[in-house]
């Protein structure tokens, strides 16, 4: 089962992941049954999202009895394509990208960082975090070799876009951008923008306009901040 045969919300498949991941810990506590209402407070989002998320997926759970962990979890691994890894390349080996490199998604079982490239002659040819660094130059060649379809980029803003074009070339499908530029690409390429800066600047003001309170501990919807 995959994301393609379920058409569900963008935004719930943004949750999956997170689901996923709390289940796992449950999984491996030993815990049997969960409800909606725990759930919700362990991943921070409302019981009634979590119920219309699952829906989607046809009737996973029972009333009064909650949802059988290990039958969610095996249900997502299915959904998230957990027993298939997927092989990604990382661009730009600063501080940003090396601690990617040492991280390298420990968590998740299904993504790893295969490669990484730089233009730092102190960097090529050696391993960081057990991921291999080569040139700059060999980076369509690489990616095609390995069949990689994934890139994280970590690079100066100015040089993002020429990067991307040759992401394109070299036939990637998502583009993770940590860089400031808003890049030109096909629209059949996938690109998540994480701006860090923006995401600070967006936490401050929330902090400074929608103070925290026990009935509403998480950030307000994108459509409650519009609506206003």
């Amino acid at each position: 089962m995959n994301q393609e045969s379920i058409k569900i919300p963008q935004a719930t498949a943004k949750r999956l992941p997170l689901y996923y991941r709390f289940l796992k810990n449950l999984s491996a506590s030993g815990k049997q049954r969960v409800s909606s209402a725990e759930l919700s407070e362990a991943v921070k989002v409302d019981s009634a999202t979590i119920r219309r998320d699952f829906s989607y997926f046809g009737a996973l759970g029972k009333k009064g009895y909650g949802y059988n962990v290990n039958y969610l979890l095996s249900f997502f691994s299915k959904a998230l394509d957990q027993d298939e890894v997927t092989k990604v390349a990382l661009i730009g080996v600063g501080n940003l990208g090396t601690a990617f490199l040492n991280y390298n998604f420990l968590k998740n079982n299904n993504t790893k960082i295969h490669v990484a490239f730089d233009i730092d002659e102190k960097k090529v040819g050696t391993h960081i975090g057990d991921v291999p660094v080569y040139h700059l130059d060999e980076l369509e060649k690489r990616l095609l070799q390995d069949e990689i379809q994934v890139a994280i980029l970590t690079v100066p803003a100015n040089v993002a876009q020429p990067i991307t074009d040759r992401l394109v070339k070299a036939e990637v499908k998502g583009i993770l951008n940590f860089t400031p530029a808003r890049l030109n690409v096909p629209s059949s390429i996938r690109i998540h923008h994480i701006d860090l800066a923006v995401e600070l600047q967006s936490l401050v003001y929330f902090l400074k306009n929608f103070p925290m309170t026990d009935e509403n501990d998480t950030e307000p919807s994108q459509e409650a901040v519009k609506s206003e």
